[in-house]
């Protein structure tokens, strides 16, 4: 995981508060990268009255290789900024970055216009690029295709005539407009033709071009994680038998075969996510990877699977969030009372007190504040790993966050998550904040003691629901019209996993210096479940519990994960207590902005 940072802008114009604007930057990409940060500047000059200055910044954390390596990538006038994985596509010993090799490998291409397409499209992992090549003047940037590590871009205006790529931005500002880069497809800046004018927004335009991720032409085998596959159209027929239970024995044979083949394809994505992840000096039998853990079907299912290539000597890390909520406790204590008249809540208060003699105990209420939904289930959750997986020790690592804490980091999380904006984007980010900071307890032989999780790896269920059908909107579209409802529901998750959520997540938890993995949104993974007929991924006409995500069921039940499979779908705002900590139900919808919000209860 690194933090990757550049700027472009006309000499002379680099002005105090750009100065500042781009230190401000460079620092918070610094955090994702504590372990090594370097700057490099290079300037273009075609004539003394004309030129251009492209500011470098990489910060490195290190997650490969023996060694800190220190970026940019610099070579005789070609820079790279990498920040991500190659899991696939490309042998790298375990004693090697991959950035290195990268770079090698794109610097011996004869055109990056025509050949660096194919070098991307045959890799597999989250990666933002930027390259800039020397000799053509021209600066190439770009995300993976699902679009799993953050690239923010500001486009040059009047106002602000600069160009800027970074993957963190420090929250709205003036001084810029963000977006997330496109993944569609890789973009080209041709420096050498910008210098030549003046750099206003029509020249950027004018300068900058796209090129197809996917160079397969006629017959030409098209790359393999160039672009995301498509949903299997193909509708089942009419009395298609329904799945008794999720006991995996005497199942259709091509429904036994899809189990095995999902087990398969995930603990492969799961184990090139575990391994060669370095131990650091001061972690010798220290957890390496850690697990956001809810004890939901899909956490649960990459925590046994990492079981198996992990070395048994070191823990795992299972990181599970709560969050102190008024308004629950409220509940709680008080009862649904939200929609009854002020005179009738007192009066049910003033009964509670004298029917117990007392007002609620203040430790009981302290006992009672945690025991959100997420750690029930990872209680329960845990034991069965236990059972399953003698001789591992897990963490179960209870992360409390009071309430007082939780708002005082909330400006903090809406300049990192920005961006995002909405108040569910907030409700999320602050859940994955907090998890990824792992600070909390474990309980040992009876007894809590204080545990930060030294784990830099955190895997993530991410990506199940959207691929399986977890949504109760998948049981909407098959009410409405049927199969075929579902699969175009299906093919609309999988487009828009790009632009939801991949680059928010990255930019929160890597503030914490720790790298999320999603096994689930390994594009083999992806493809295998894209291509998979979909009566053998879900089946609506079942239960809730069974007939969502049933492939995955199937697979938790047979590996022996018998309560996980079980479990129904909770969102991780709503499991960890995260979401509407104030406030009325109904002035907390999650696509208001947090303005809009804030607007609405100032105004009350």
């Amino acid at each position: 995981m690194c933090g990757i940072f550049c700027s472009v802008h006309a000499r002379g114009s680099d002005n105090p508060e750009f100065q500042e604007l781009k230190g401000q930057l460079k620092a918070a990409n610094a955090a994702r990268g504590p372990d090594a940060q370097r700057s490099l500047v290079i300037s273009v000059n075609e004539t003394n009255q004309h030129g251009l200055d492209l500011d470098f910044f990489a910060s490195e954390l290190r997650l490969r290789g023996d060694a800190p390596v220190v970026q940019p990538h610099e070579q005789e006038g070609d820079v790279l900024c990498w920040n991500g994985e190659v899991f696939e596509g490309m042998e790298i010993d375990e004693h090697e970055n991959d950035g290195v090799r990268l770079f090698e490998a794109i610097r011996s291409l004869s055109n990056p216009d025509t050949d660096l397409p194919g070098l991307l499209g045959s890799i597999e992992g989250p990666y933002a690029l930027v390259f800039y090549h020397g000799t053509s003047k021209r600066l190439y940037f770009a995300r993976d295709p699902l679009g799993r590590r953050s690239l923010l871009v500001h486009k040059p205006s009047q106002a602000h005539p600069y160009f800027l790529l970074t993957s963190v931005s420090i929250g709205e500002n003036s001084q810029y407009d963000l977006e997330e880069l496109s993944t569609d497809c890789i973009f080209c800046l041709d420096i050498g033709r910008l210098v030549l004018s003046k750099f206003t927004r029509d020249e950027f335009h004018n300068s900058c071009t796209t090129l197809p991720r996917n160079v397969g032409l006629n017959d030409i085998p098209a790359l393999a994680f160039a672009e995301l596959a498509r949903v299997n159209t193909a509708l089942p027929l009419n009395d298609n038998p329904l799945i008794p239970s999720l006991d995996t024995e005497n199942l259709p044979p091509e429904i036994s075969e899809a189990i095995n083949q999902l087990i398969s394809h995930l603990e492969r994505s799961v184990m090139l996510r575990v391994r060669h992840i370095p131990v650091l000096s001061n972690q010798a039998g220290q957890a390496r990877v850690a697990v956001l853990f809810s004890g939901g079907i899909d956490s649960t299912i990459l925590a046994f699977l990492a079981h198996r290539h992990v070395p048994i000597n070191e823990p795992i890390d299972l990181l599970n969030v709560a969050f102190e909520n008024p308004r629950k406790i409220h509940v709680q204590v008080n009862g649904n009372t939200a929609a009854l008249p002020k005179r009738i809540k007192k009066q049910l208060l003033r009964d509670r007190d004298r029917a117990t003699g007392e007002e609620a105990c203040p430790a009981e209420s302290e006992q009672t504040s945690y025991m959100v939904p997420d750690r029930l289930t990872g209680l329960t959750e845990v034991e069965e790993l236990r059972r399953l997986c003698p001789g591992r020790t897990w963490n179960f690592v209870e992360v409390d966050v009071p309430y007082e804490e939780s708002q005082a980091a909330r400006a903090l999380v809406e300049a990192i998550m920005f961006p995002g904006r909405t108040n569910m984007d907030l409700s999320l980010a602050m859940a994955l904040y907090f998890a990824s900071k792992a600070e909390g307890r474990v309980r040992t032989l009876g007894e809590y003691h204080p545990y930060t999780s030294p784990a830099r790896v955190l895997l993530n269920g991410l990506g199940s629901d959207e691929l399986l059908g977890g949504y109760g909107r998948h049981r909407t579209a098959f009410a409405h019209r049927s199969w075929q409802g579902l699969i175009d529901e299906l093919q609309l998750e999988l487009d828009r996993i790009p632009t939801r959520n991949l680059g928010r997540d990255d930019r929160v938890i890597s503030s914490n210096g720790k790298e999320t993995r999603h096994p689930f949104l390994s594009l083999e993974v992806v493809t295998f479940l894209a291509q998979l007929p979909v009566h053998l991924k879900l089946d609506p006409r079942l239960e809730v519990g069974m007939g969502d995500k049933t492939l995955l069921r199937l697979a938790a039940h047979r590996v022996g994960l018998v309560e996980a499979s079980v479990r129904k779908k909770r969102a991780m705002q709503f499991g960890s207590h995260s979401a509407r900590m104030e406030g009325g139900e109904g002035e907390k919808k999650g696509h208001l902005t947090i303005q809009e919000i804030s607007s609405r209860l100032s105004s009350r």
